[in-house]
């Protein structure tokens, strides 16, 4: 009867205790990245129908530091994040679903590391936010980062080589969105009683396919920056969704776009509670 009861300090307590610290963690993380979201589509919509600034996620997360609540937020968002870093980053290592050692997982296993690198960085800026809070108005922050570092590339041998690989790899992540987006096959890393339901394949679909435009157009910046070698050619995701307002029907562009980037946010937070987290320890 009492075998039945998990004790910390049973042999294989502490290794239990450490995957559910985990899964946790990174479910936090996929609830901080859809708040990201939410936020990032809120800025588009509001500047494609009143004019307000676009924001990339390092933007939104400051728009969060001169709020009243915004330090508990911000190191809830910070925590979050970096679990979900170190989560992905586990995955690019350990490779727990099992793949074969092929080019496609190599392939993918490097999106992992990079995504996890990417938001480790996130999880820094929310950190950063929460201890030192200031104002959150400029909602912009990456872009004016992205041509510095742009212009460092630049500086180095094959520099404008350098530059091209970044604008690949932005195209490479547009490809993998767009292919979520058109087959769908997110949903199976989803568990519940029940199928899931076709609206949240909905929102995934039209999720993955606003951040593969948004992923194309920076690779767009980043290659133009690259042919002329100019720094002031590169730019962010806010860039970006400046550039698609700047297009005919850019309004409504943009205001898509935002849903999108928002739905993506919702699927997020449906993923907190229904992904399947795999964590080997």
């Amino acid at each position: 009867m009492f075998r039945a009861v998990w004790h910390p300090f049973d042999e294989k307590g502490p290794r239990m205790l450490s995957e559910t610290r985990a899964t946790l963690l990174a479910r936090l993380g996929f609830a901080a990245r859809g708040l990201v979201y939410l936020l990032i589509g809120w800025f588009a919509v509001d500047a494609a129908l009143r004019g307000g600034e676009t924001a990339d996620n390092q933007g939104a997360i400051a728009s969060l530091a001169d709020k009243s609540f915004g330090p508990l937020l911000l190191a809830l968002i910070a925590a979050g994040l970096a679990g979900y870093a170190l989560w992905r980053l586990a995955e690019a290592a350990a490779n727990p679903a099992r793949s074969k050692p092929d080019a496609k997982n190599l392939f993918e296993r490097g999106g992992l590391a990079l995504s996890g690198l990417a938001h480790i960085v996130l999880a820094w800026v929310a950190a950063g936010f929460a201890l030192h809070p200031r104002s959150g108005s400029d909602t912009s922050p990456n872009d004016e980062r992205a041509r510095d570092w742009t212009a460092w590339l630049l500086d180095q041998p094959f520099g404008p080589a350098l530059v091209g690989a970044v604008a690949f790899g932005f195209f490479c992540g547009a490809v993998l969105q767009a292919r979520k987006a058109w087959k769908g096959d997110f949903v199976a890393e989803l568990h519940g009683d029940t199928p899931t339901p076709g609206y949240v394949c909905t929102a995934g679909r039209i999720g993955y396919g606003a951040r593969a435009l948004v992923f194309a157009v920076t690779g767009l910046f980043f290659a133009a920056a690259a042919w002329r070698a100019r720094a002031s050619e590169a730019g962010g995701m806010a860039d970006a969704l400046a550039a698609l307002q700047d297009q005919p029907g850019g309004t409504w562009l943009l205001a898509a776009t935002g849903i999108g980037l928002g739905l993506f946010g919702v699927f997020s937070l449906i993923e907190a509670r229904y992904r399947r987290i795999r964590v080997k320890v």
